[in-house]
């Protein structure tokens, strides 16, 4: 990793930050369960399942923002490692259907006509950003995908033990592997700005339904009262 103490110059230590801030981790909603703290939404069985549904909504579809980015993905430095995101992926895919399954229906909460018409925008420019012609943009995102998910992983695992799953080892490149590609690329080509585009756009398509969520889950919480 790279030091928070240095001077941020690198593309990579740019990106790292934009997850440290922008990312699930630094979310309020996910910040405890994270932490394991025992009255997060993770632990609790009707917040946990909306989340994984929406989750689902967003990632669980072929093709997803990493397999759109392959294609838009021509440098050879990056090739090894969209290969192994998009295989590591699919693999997060199934695990994440299956926690969708375990976890039951959607929750029912009143508005959900205008949550549906929400998630599909952010699906379509999630889309829309991963098939970017502008070069680095797709890469930028998809390794910001990389990166958020060792967070919603770890929110995924919490949940996925109190239903009974053993969570699955994840294949997908490390936060190392993952800078180091940046450092390479960056080497390469100018394309420090379009990769931070593509990764603040979809860490901003994440903090939008976290922020959704726990929406979500105030209504319902105000609606049991």
């Amino acid at each position: 990793m790279h030091s928070p103490f240095r001077m941020v110059n690198t593309t990579a230590e740019l990106v790292e930050n934009l997850v440290a801030r922008e990312g699930t981790a630094g979310h309020g909603y996910c910040a405890g369960a994270i932490a394991r703290e025992a009255d997060s939404f993770a632990r609790k069985a009707v917040d946990f399942a909306d989340a994984v549904h929406h989750l689902s909504l967003l990632h669980g579809h072929v093709p997803g923002v990493i397999d759109h980015a392959a294609t838009r993905i021509a440098d050879n430095a990056a090739r090894d490692w969209v290969v192994r995101a998009v295989d590591g992926f699919s693999r997060e895919r199934l695990y994440l259907n299956a926690i969708v399954v375990a976890a039951g229906p959607l929750p029912s909460t009143s508005g959900q006509d205008q949550v549906t018409t929400i998630v599909a925008q952010q699906c379509r420019a999630l889309d829309m950003l991963a098939q970017s012609d502008r070069r680095g943009c797709a890469i930028g995102a998809a390794m910001a995908l990389v990166l958020d998910w060792e967070a919603i992983r770890a929110i995924l695992n919490i949940g996925a033990a109190r239903l009974g799953i053993e969570p699955r080892e994840s294949q997908l490149p490390s936060a190392q592997e993952t800078y180091a590609v940046l450092d390479i690329l960056e080497q390469d080509h100018p394309i420090g700005r379009a990769v931070q585009f593509g990764a603040s756009q979809l860490l901003g398509q994440h903090r939008g339904v976290w922020d959704l969520l726990q929406a979500r889950s105030q209504v319902r919480a105000v609606s049991a009262e």
